[in-house]
């Protein structure tokens, strides 16, 4: 089948299950695992017997039976600055690439595009998030050197034959508005997801996951990292460059990601402690949402459509969602210190709205053992009413998929309580 019908088919089932979803009734029979009872029956009541006992237990669940285990070994990192221009967006900022190594031959590579505030007197904070179409589709700037990867999702024009093209320049720049982060005070730093592997399926050995194979394998184990864990791999690398750049501020990092990627930055939060924020857009099944609803994006259609997502034992789980010994209120309660925002949007409902919502709700237990607040009710709010003066913050935006300039307020007010305050 050729790419561009596959691609078609996939917008088309995607259309179809939304308005499926539509007149699909939610499961609210479901009982969730408790994020404060461990495996043995040991109640967790404070802080350290969670971070001791409760935490790892829940971490390496989602290692064995979703997202698969992120290889131990260390690889190869080199960081080169690639182009650099101090006058940028009319003088407000830096515009920086660095191309990130993987390996001696260097064959093997990511590129992050960062744009910094040019009015600062010390490391800025900042956004790191992965996107869909290469750096140079979040701004029209004709400095942001042209990806040469593969695009698996690319229409004409701005790509052709899978390949972008000089009109791919600024495609996707309303998910990203540049200039309202940097006049909010803070870095952007981006890479293209395929950089690290192509979004399709049987595409593990095009990405980077061979470097951390055994003698004679030739595909990662059942309980090993699908793509979702290769591109978390990936911004935790980003985060290895961000430590060395003295222009940014490592520590004030907010890692954010819109539906798959979504997904990809709360695993990533999860995994790698030094992501002071974590923000998921649209993430629904496999990031925000509550599987157990059964509702719009099942474990059965994720891993049928795109089955290289995951590790292959999340596949056990078709159909079968209560039997996971999981469910994703403990993924955000994972990041537990650290403040977490999840977003919905009204007409999306394949993401499960609802189910995202009660899931940064349910994660709420887990924030009270640090004496932090959660979200106020397990009633969800109203289109465009953020909620959550705490440590977990939500809101339902009006409108459809896709990550907004009127999403960014609410992250950019939400990092400002907590980067801004420590000032």
């Amino acid at each position: 089948m050729k790419r561009k019908t596959l691609l078609h088919i996939i917008i088309f089932t995607h259309l179809c299950c939304c308005c499926a979803a539509q007149q699909q009734q939610a499961d609210t029979t479901y009982q969730l695992p408790d994020a404060l009872v461990t495996q043995s029956g040991k109640k967790i009541s404070n802080k350290t017997d969670w971070e001791k006992f409760r935490r790892p237990e829940i971490l390496q669940l989602f290692e064995k039976n979703v997202q698969g285990k992120t290889p131990a070994k260390k690889s190869f990192l080199h960081f080169k600055t690639t182009s650099v221009n101090a006058n940028a967006l009319n003088g407000t900022a830096t515009r920086k690439e660095i191309r990130v190594y993987f390996s001696k031959d260097e064959k093997h590579h990511m590129d992050v595009l960062f744009y910094i505030p040019n009015r600062r007197d010390k490391p800025v904070p900042l956004f790191l998030g992965l996107n869909f179409s290469g750096n140079q589709a979040i701004h029209a700037d004709t400095g942001i050197s042209l990806s040469k990867r593969w695009f698996a999702y690319g229409k004409e024009p701005a790509y052709k034959n899978h390949h972008a093209t000089e009109a791919s320049r600024g495609t996707d720049a309303n998910a990203w508005p540049v200039e309202q982060i940097i006049a909010a005070g803070y870095a952007l730093g981006t890479i293209y997801y395929g950089d690290l592997q192509p979004d399709s399926a049987n595409s593990i050995n095009a990405g980077i996951a061979p470097l951390f194979y055994n003698k004679e394998q030739t595909k990662p184990a059942a309980d090993e990292w699908g793509a979702i864990g290769v591109w978390a791999w990936g911004l935790s690398r980003a985060m290895d460059y961000i430590e060395t750049d003295k222009d940014l501020d490592a520590k004030k990092t907010a890692v954010i990601g819109h539906s798959r990627l979504g997904k990809t930055a709360l695993w990533a939060g999860a995994q790698d402690t030094r992501f002071a924020i974590v923000i998921s857009n649209n993430s629904g099944e496999g990031g925000a949402a509550i599987t157990r609803r059964k509702y719009g994006e099942t474990i059965d259609v994720m891993n049928n459509v795109f089955p290289h997502w995951f590790s292959d034992n999340f596949k056990l789980y078709n159909h079968k969602e209560n039997d996971l010994p999981v469910d994703f209120h403990e993924l955000i309660a994972l990041i537990a210190p650290r403040p977490v925002y999840v977003a919905s949007a009204s007409e999306d409902q394949w993401a499960d709205p609802t189910g995202e919502y009660l899931s940064a709700y349910h994660a709420g237990a887990v924030y009270a053992l640090y004496g932090l607040k959660g979200l106020p009710g397990s009633q969800p709010p109203n289109e465009n009413m953020p909620v959550g003066d705490g440590s977990i913050g939500y809101h339902l935006r009006k409108g459809g998929h896709a990550l907004t300039p009127y999403d960014w307020q609410q992250y950019l007010r939400f990092a400002d309580r907590f980067f801004k305050q420590q000032q």
